[in-house]
């Protein structure tokens, strides 16, 4: 199995779980106040679903997976931003660095770049 299927499945399965924890869960409710975004919680987690799907998807469509990729690197860059914002230390802004990292990889991979 290439890394790139390994790395869109660990991705696909860490953005259904935050994306749907984003929808569903209090404790995100007041995450998302904490960071003065509580407007953008849902509009965060349906994204962070389609994402996670759309890498999934991407297996049999390719230019799926790249797009997908590609808005998920970007959603974590608006996430480390946040975080940033409100001066979160940089343990707390690890996971989203992390995904980043692993959603530009795949986008660069899928996209024919790397």
């Amino acid at each position: 199995m290439p890394a790139t299927d390994i790395f869109a499945a660990l991705s696909a399965a860490a953005f259904l779980f935050y994306g749907l924890a984003c929808l569903f869960s209090a404790k995100l409710v007041a995450e998302f106040q904490r960071y003065g975004l509580a407007h953008f919680r849902t509009l965060v987690g349906s994204l962070e679903v389609a994402g996670a799907l759309g890498l999934i998807a991407g297996w049999w469509f390719p230019p799926l997976q790249t797009a997908a990729a590609a808005g998920l690197f970007a959603l974590m860059l608006c996430g480390l931003w946040a975080r940033w914002r409100i001066r979160d230390p940089w343990y707390a802004m690890l996971p989203a660095f992390v995904l980043a990292v692993v959603n530009l990889f795949i986008f660069l991979r899928t996209g024919g770049v790397l």
